[in-house]
């Protein structure tokens, strides 16, 4: 499979805590610093577990707060749009949302309590309700990078979004979901609590990258495998100067290429 000669260099040297959470981050376009108090939940069990044919499942179990039933039940829900029959977008977006719900839940196991985790499972959320109300054509294919992370890795960053631009979720919808949050997880790890703590996150990224890059070359011509290797250097070429070199978390507004215009 092809490759760009771009590496990834030595990221990331620990810096200061910033967010414990119990949820899931926000993909929202703003560059603004997240509030540390926490927010009040807005999950609850019975808007999402009321397929249950059991009415005691909608309580949570002694182990299981509501939040965390809620969460299982919204899982459940968007197995229903990741099946082959659905759009490749509806696929892409209800990946996004169930890798959000991971991460929210792992701030859960973790007792955190702050926006980080909150803000996570409102993206999970609006993204089920978006499918549900069939308006997934209105949600954004690339967004920003959420204010409690970074852009860290630009390598990675020019790959995902290079592949987005030339339609790499039609042959990999979850590899490319699953990679997009791993890589905002990963930097607001290393902002709490350094570089250490992102590195699995990082390349748990990069391998969801490479399947969704083999899957590309795998169903496209060599002209389009070229175009592709293209991208990703023009976009790295963007993404590179805004590199968090200081381990902050701000977000980042990312942007965007116009892939038919010739580079300079």
């Amino acid at each position: 499979m092809p490759r760009t000669s771009i590496q990834a260099t030595g990221y990331k040297k620990p810096l200061y805590t910033v967010l414990s959470a119990a949820l899931l981050l926000s993909a929202v376009s703003c560059v603004s610093t997240t509030s540390l108090t926490p927010k009040e939940n807005t999950l609850k069990t019975a808007d999402y577990c009321r397929s249950s044919n059991d009415t005691k499942t909608l309580a949570p179990s002694k182990s299981q707060s509501v939040q965390q039933r809620a969460m299982d039940c919204m899982l459940n829900e968007l197995q229903t749009y990741q099946q082959k029959n659905m759009s490749v977008r509806q696929q892409y977006f209800a990946y996004k949302a169930q890798a959000w719900l991971n991460y929210a839940n792992h701030r859960d196991s973790m007792n955190n309590r702050s926006d980080v985790g909150m803000e996570a499972a409102q993206t999970a959320e609006n993204i089920l309700q978006a499918l549900k109300n069939d308006k997934v054509d209105e949600l954004a294919l690339i967004e920003d990078i959420p204010s409690i992370s970074a852009l860290m890795r630009p390598d990675l960053w020019a790959t995902l979004s290079a592949l987005k631009d030339s339609g790499g979720i039609d042959s990999a919808p979850r590899e490319i979901a699953f990679s997009e949050v791993s890589l905002i997880w990963a930097a607001t790890d290393q902002c709490e609590r350094g570089a250490k703590s992102s590195n699995s996150h990082f390349r748990m990224a990069d391998r969801w990258l490479e399947q969704a890059r083999e899957a590309f070359v795998n169903t496209h011509d060599s002209k389009a495998n070229v175009a592709l290797e293209g991208l990703i250097v023009r976009y790295y070429k963007e993404y590179a100067p805004l590199d968090s070199s200081d381990d902050t978390c701000n977000g980042q507004i990312l942007p965007t290429i116009n892939k038919n215009q010739a580079p300079y």
